[in-house]
């Protein structure tokens, strides 16, 4: 089973239990059943400074990924990597679950476009 670290420096409370849950079937649909997986609630301010340090745009928004092991076979190895996501409960309110998803998804390696978002709708009702 996939590890989750939930930390919750948000200010507001989160639906843990339920992102880690989601988290979880996704990796799981996805092929991942072994790893470790960072998921990290944040109010808007930090939102904003992780976004312009990190992709130089000075914006708040609703999901950040940072991706750590981009291996594409897992072998027999230690468990994967696979990063932090970042939500931003604030922007996101109740519509937490396809930012969700799609900040996990980024993590697997998805880029935008057609197959993210149909995975996106898929997980994320």
């Amino acid at each position: 089973m996939v590890a989750v670290e939930v930390e919750n420096r948000s200010g507001i409370e989160v639906e843990e239990d339920a992102a880690v849950a989601l988290a979880r079937k996704v990796l799981t649909e996805e092929g991942i059943d072994d790893g470790e997986l960072g998921l990290h609630f944040v109010g808007p301010d930090e939102m904003q400074a992780l976004k312009r340090d990190h992709l130089g745009v000075d914006e708040v928004t609703d999901v950040l990924s940072f991706p750590i092991d981009e291996r594409e076979e897992l072998g027999a190895g230690p468990p994967r990597q696979l990063g932090d996501a970042v939500l931003c409960p604030q922007v996101v309110g109740e519509a937490w679950r396809r930012p969700l998803v799609h900040g996990v998804l980024h993590l697997l390696g998805y880029d935008h476009g057609p197959e993210m978002e149909r995975r996106e709708e898929q997980w994320s009702d």
